[in-house]
């Protein structure tokens, strides 16, 4: 089932600053997002023959955005990458305790959690983008927010005073 030029333009629109706060999660730069982003859709332009429509067209596209990130890391650092590139904010944060909460969780669950909250993708398209299913996709970010929440929890000023 090939797709359209009109559906991944409809795509583009619609997601395009999603796709971009993701990426820029995974490339650590907005500017490498952009090109990320730019290539993947070009790739999808380029061969819609390939979507099969197994999955939702976002979770296709991003699954080639995905492997167009991995290619960028590979020639900004000679490290190999695992199956899953972590996820990080791209620029100081603003919240330094989010910042560091957010890094504190595993890779995985941190892709899953900022593919929900940056690129607002839905747990179908997540699920097929990562290859697991729904029911792991809001368990992951059940327990990643379970996580943020103990992580972030506020202080009892009152309790935490010496007597």
């Amino acid at each position: 089932m090939a797709t359209s030029r009109e559906e991944l333009a409809a795509l583009y629109d619609e997601r395009y600053l999603g796709f971009r706060r993701a990426l820029a999660a995974i490339t650590g730069s907005y500017d490498i997002a952009h090109d990320v982003v730019q290539e993947a859709f070009a790739r999808a332009l380029a061969k819609p023959q390939n979507y099969r429509g197994e999955a939702p067209l976002g979770a296709w596209v991003w699954g080639i955005a995905l492997r167009v990130a991995r290619e960028e890391r590979k020639h900004d650092s000679p490290e190999p990458l695992g199956d899953v590139i972590g996820a990080d904010l791209p620029e100081p944060a603003h919240d330094p305790e989010l910042r560091d909460a957010l890094r504190a969780l595993p890779p995985r669950r941190r892709l899953i959690f900022f593919l929900r909250y940056f690129a607002d993708m839905s747990y179908a398209e997540i699920a097929a983008a990562c290859g697991i299913s729904e029911g792991t996709v809001g368990a992951s970010i059940a327990q990643s927010r379970a996580a943020l929440a103990e992580t972030l929890k506020p202080v009892d000023i009152a309790r935490s005073r010496p007597e």
